[in-house]
């Protein structure tokens, strides 16, 4: 009965953090794309950003399949969010192009990651409805990754456009509906 009692509560207390370890999972893969693009490795810093979306996507199904939904979560997923979809998609542009516009590149790189955290704290403070307001960061943070890809197609001021748009739209008080 003893050793019962303790498997089934060791297997409790493993679901109870399910969630929060994805999320810490995201977290660990954001970090890493951004060390990776200071270090100039641009292809595997983007490659990481999808890596923690695809962490993103799957923390909150755990977390309502196995009902641990909590506030700690809901914080932790923002800290996690800034760091993978926000300081890290903005690097990646920036060590890509971005910094071939000297002070106005650097501003708007900070600006994208200011909206980003703007738009993660009134998330935070919202009732949720079935609404977003703005652009996710986890949808501009994956927009602005994937927009690297055109470097080689596009001119140089579009990606200056890009974030801009992008920063714009994560703060705007537009209406989308969750998925």
């Amino acid at each position: 009965m003893f050793l019962l009692d303790v498997f089934d509560s060791t297997i409790k207390k493993l679901k109870s953090q399910t969630a929060n370890v994805i999320t810490l999972t995201n977290l660990s893969f954001g970090g890493f794309a951004i060390i990776f693009a200071l270090e100039g490795n641009l292809r595997l810093s983007l490659l990481l950003i999808f890596i923690a979306a695809l962490a993103d996507r799957f923390d909150g199904m755990a977390a309502r399949k196995f009902n641990i939904e909590s506030e700690l979560g809901k914080q932790l997923d923002s800290m996690s969010d800034i760091i993978s979809f926000g300081v890290a998609p903005a690097l990646l542009l920036y060590q890509g192009i971005l910094n071939e516009f000297g002070g106005p590149g650097s501003f708007f790189t900070v600006f994208y990651i200011g909206c980003g955290a703007f738009r993660l704290a009134r998330f935070n403070i919202t009732e949720s409805n079935g609404y977003f307001t703005g652009l996710p960061i986890t949808a501009a943070g994956c927009l602005a990754t994937l927009s690297f890809l055109a470097i080689p197609y596009v001119p140089a001021q579009t990606f200056l456009f890009i974030i801009i748009i992008l920063s714009f739209l994560m703060v705007s008080p537009f209406k989308l509906r969750k998925m």
